[in-house]
């Protein structure tokens, strides 16, 4: 039963508050590190540019404390839920069942929303929330008068399985009822994640393509002590969250098994949602191997992929944004199920000349890996050009684009509630 998306569209906007501007950045984080680590890159852009903001991110994220942020940027933490291998959730950890879980949630961003009073809101992803939890909170920041962007990665999934998700939720009402905003992190050339939608006339208009998040290299903590082959040359294996990265880490295992003549050794970093079980027998065998090393989870993983002279990956959207940024030859693997995104996105970013992608037969149903194919492209891998070669217009102007469209209610006066303007912040 579809979720009741109030309209409010003709509701009086009440003039800014009284404060230096106030962001905050909505993930639900049921799965992986995607969400977070894409808030965290927008939040810590935003206050570089805007030193005076303050952002608060609400994520679901039980990782999220791993992570730097920058200065002005805090976050809050709800009830962790897990999307599970086939598509259903739980509770993270509270002995609570799914809708108390969820009406916890509910009533935490919904305080958050009026203690913090935000000007601008970013919601990554989910237009209503997970299962509606947004609702009420976006409900008082339409009659408050906050600006409210949906934002989007590249890639959501193929359109008539986003369409009957979104229709089934009530999602699709908000986008043209709650939404001032639509941005998409990427370029209109390689996807449009909303065609296909019904009622384009509703949204459209609202639909800003920002292009992709580029990634810089973070300050390291000390001290960072890495594994004695990232000294040289050498390729790293990132499954991202590694929940459902498996495949590919045992793909490439069995590749250095099969042909010990693979020129570059390899550093394969688990992910921290990679079941003990898998990492350990992972590890038993990495140990057997001269050119494989392992880490278990590296929240700076921008740090390895800077030095990395070239990645193996499943190709989520944020490991795809690093690639790109740090300009290295990729070998993308990704993941069909329960989404075809990674895959949409892989063959778009081949088809571009971006990446190589290799398609895993026991995860598509066409047989078992066989471990001399992934040999034949850790052969070639080293040897492929770089993305920047492909000479794609604008690719990476995403975070700039996203701070220059909300410098109107960034960098302006801060206005009383009369609507009078108070001095600039910072004068």
């Amino acid at each position: 039963m579809p979720f009741n998306v109030v309209d409010l569209t003709g509701a009086e906007r009440t003039p800014r508050s009284p404060h230096a501007p106030r962001v905050l950045i909505y993930s639900h984080d049921t799965f992986g590190l995607g969400h977070i680590r894409r808030c965290r890159a927008i939040a810590n852009s935003l206050v570089a540019t805007y030193p005076h903001i303050s952002v608060i991110i609400v994520s679901g994220s039980s990782v999220i404390s791993s992570f730097q942020f920058g200065d002005g940027v805090d976050y809050v933490r709800i009830p962790g839920i897990e999307k599970q291998s086939d598509g259903r959730y739980g509770p993270h950890h509270l002995n609570l069942d799914l809708n108390d879980t969820i009406r916890l949630r509910t009533d935490i961003i919904k305080q958050v929303v009026l203690s913090f009073d935000p000007d601008v809101v970013i919601v990554d992803k989910e237009p209503i929330g997970l299962r509606g939890e947004l609702v009420p909170a976006l409900d008082i920041l339409r009659r408050r008068g906050a600006r409210i962007v949906l934002g989007l990665r590249d890639v959501l999934d193929e359109p008539a399985k986003l369409h009957e998700e979104w229709r089934q939720s009530g999602a699709l009402d908000a986008l043209g009822q709650i939404y001032d905003d639509i941005f998409v992190y990427g370029l209109e050339s390689i996807y449009q994640p909303l065609a296909g939608l019904p009622n384009q006339h509703l949204f459209a208009h609202k639909v800003r393509y920002t292009g992709y998040l580029k990634r810089a290299v973070p300050s390291p903590m000390p001290p960072t002590r890495y594994p004695r082959i990232t000294k040289g040359p050498f390729i790293l294996v990132t499954p991202g969250g590694g929940g459902d990265g498996a495949g590919v880490i045992d793909w490439v295992i069995s590749a250095y098994e099969a042909d010990p003549t693979i020129e570059l050794p390899a550093l394969i970093v688990f992910g921290p949602f990679m079941s003990r079980e898998r990492r350990k027998d992972f590890a038993e065998r990495i140990a057997r191997i001269p050119k494989l090393e392992s880490l278990g989870f590296e929240p700076r993983l921008e740090l390895l992929m800077n030095r990395a002279h070239c990645v193996v990956a499943m190709g989520g959207y944020n490991t795809f944004c690093e690639v790109l940024s740090f300009d290295k030859p990729a070998l993308i693997v990704p993941r069909v199920k329960p989404r075809l995104e990674q895959a949409i996105r892989a063959d778009r970013a081949d088809h571009l000349k971006l990446v190589d992608v290799l398609h895993d037969p026991q995860e598509n149903g066409e047989g078992e890996r066989d471990p001399l194919v992934m040999a034949r492209a850790l052969h070639g891998l080293p040897r492929r050009l770089p993305p920047s070669q492909a000479f794609v217009p604008s690719l990476l102007d995403g975070l700039p684009a996203i701070s220059r469209a909300l410098a109107a209610d960034l960098s302006l006066p801060v206005r009383n509630r009369t609507g009078a303007p108070n001095a600039a912040v910072g004068s």
